[in-house]
């Protein structure tokens, strides 16, 4: 039995959750860390992972791998099917472009910008509204070129499901939820998201 340290709500911790219900891995037992009221920051959880970031797998020595690509990784070597990552080096490849052109192109900014914004973090960070709307157009921008990428391919890198959908997922999902750097009508605006945010909604993973 796996133990997974997450919140719930947090991008990064439903991107692992979609990709170990795609991989049908259930061996898992899900520990909530609060990290609106600064758990993740404790002593306790920092000897776990010391930037205090989550979700962190935790292993039955104790041992612990950080990191949501990280850990998926790792699921992905001791469960090879379906090949979330791709097969062969072309289609590794390309998966991997298309991933990172989600994390850097819209979740950094985005999330730059929610947290800005929003102020959720204020009590542990500085937060500038006018600098939050401004890198937010960034993401907004990255989530137009996904868009049109998605009116040409049916998923983010090409025939088949990967890891970059479930990337895209979680991101999409959440700030969109927020109301603080994507429109509530950008579905209305983006035939290739909407058709595919349809799609994904049909998956069983998307619960997760």
């Amino acid at each position: 039995m796996y133990k997974i340290y997450q919140t719930r709500i947090a991008p990064n911790a439903r991107r692992l959750r979609i990709f170990l219900a795609e991989k049908g891995v259930s061996d898992v037992e899900y520990i909530t860390v609060n990290i609106l009221k600064g758990d993740n920051l404790s002593e306790e959880f920092r000897a776990k992972n010391p930037f205090g970031r989550i979700p962190v797998l935790e292993f039955e020595d104790g041992s612990t791998l950080s990191e949501s690509v990280a850990i998926s990784r790792y699921f992905e070597e001791i469960q090879p099917e379906p090949p979330l990552f791709g097969v062969g080096a072309r289609e590794r490849a390309e998966i991997e472009m298309w991933n990172r052109r989600v994390e850097l192109g819209f979740m950094m900014p985005s999330a730059i910008g929610f947290r800005n914004i929003s102020g959720t973090f204020k009590d542990r960070e500085y937060c500038d509204p006018v600098y939050g709307k401004e890198i937010g157009k960034a993401g907004l921008k990255g989530l137009k070129l996904l868009d049109q990428r998605l009116e040409d391919a049916p998923f983010i890198a090409g025939e088949r499901y990967s890891i970059a959908d479930a990337t895209l997922t979680a991101g999409f999902d959440f700030l969109l939820a927020t109301e603080t750097v994507i429109p509530a009508d950008i579905l209305e605006t983006s035939p290739g998201l909407k058709r595919w945010h349809e799609t994904m909604k049909t998956r069983p993973s998307y619960a997760a």
